[in-house]
């Protein structure tokens, strides 16, 4: 292990797409120190701490539990599940890593939307405020910030658990898109981007990097390329939009919180506003972002078969 200061990487076994524990895994395997901080001690911290990771159980929300898992560490990985607690936890966080002073890099997990955001507009989630809201604290704490902003995940359940059933059974792809076009990323490169920059933050303070996929597609274009993902033929078709709200009404266990962000993220994509494309995913790290294509065909195993709602962790 390197004998540089353990990195923290919170939010660790949270959220469907695991970005903090792909996170976690990259830095581990180049020999870093990683302590991961994680809300329950489970198999997925248990398959950390065998690569070599310390694991610390805490709350985001509790002063006591962020000024022990920031003891010695001077790199942090940002990161928190979809949820109304979000904003308090990032201004802790922020708090404890001022007094503490010796901070060289806080990477955030923000969401490409802020940058089409501004102090007034409503049209965008109460989720992706809080984000909006987050940079601004971290922004004006003076710590030595990098801003992430990742567009709509492929890893996202619209283009697996959703896509899925329709996929399966009748080869159609239905996502509540209308005319819209995106540009999803993996997370497994949104994760190099993070370790590359918790690695080697020199230059990056103070910058903000909009990841997005190779290109930007309609939900035709989405189609041809789950087509030739999977091996089979696909065609896109819009999901209505009650269709999805009733959709996501089966989810056992969501919170109101999650199904009004992931509405809204729906709606915007109606409205073209995931329209994007960059190319901060390779000027980062040197490879370029996965395409639809390969993320289905290195995935083929989520449309053999429809998973039942709620079973995507």
């Amino acid at each position: 292990m390197s004998d540089r200061a353990p990195f923290l990487v919170t939010g660790v076994g949270g959220g469907y797409s695991s970005i903090s524990r792909m996170v976690a895994e990259l830095l581990l395997r180049s020999g870093e120190p990683v302590r991961a901080m994680v809300h329950r001690d489970d198999g997925r911290a248990d398959a950390l701490r065998e690569l070599g990771a310390d694991i610390v159980v805490g709350d985001l929300t509790r002063p006591g539990d962020v000024d022990a898992a920031l003891t010695g560490v001077t790199r942090i990985f940002f990161n928190m599940s979809v949820s109304a607690d979000y904003l308090e936890a990032a201004a802790i966080v922020c708090a404890i890593a001022d007094e503490r002073g010796d901070l060289e890099v806080l990477v955030n997990m923000s969401q490409m939307t802020v940058s089409q955001m501004t102090s007034t507009s409503t049209d965008e989630s109460r989720h992706q405020r809080l984000h909006w809201l987050a940079e601004r604290i971290m922004n004006w704490s003076g710590l030595p910030v990098v801003h992430v902003r990742p567009t709509v995940f492929l890893d996202n359940p619209l283009f697996t658990v959703v896509a899925s059933r329709s996929v399966a059974e009748r080869g159609v792809l239905a996502l509540p898109f209308g005319t819209g076009r995106t540009s999803p990323v993996a997370a497994t490169d949104v994760a190099r981007v993070v370790a590359a920059i918790l690695q080697d933050p020199a230059g990056r303070i103070g910058q903000v990097f909009e990841l997005t996929g190779p290109a930007v597609l309609d939900i035709d274009g989405l189609a041809d390329q789950y087509t030739r993902g999977l091996g089979q033929s696909v065609a896109g078709s819009d999901l209505p939009h009650d269709d999805f709200v009733e959709l996501l009404s089966a989810v056992p266990g969501i919170s109101s919180h999650t199904v009004q962000h992931l509405l809204t993220v729906a709606t915007l994509h109606r409205d073209d506003r995931y329209n994007r494309l960059t190319t901060d995913v390779e000027d980062v790290t040197g490879q370029p972002a996965q395409s639809v294509e390969q993320y289905i065909a290195a995935h083929r195993e989520l449309f053999s078969s429809p998973p039942q709602p709620g079973s995507e962790g």
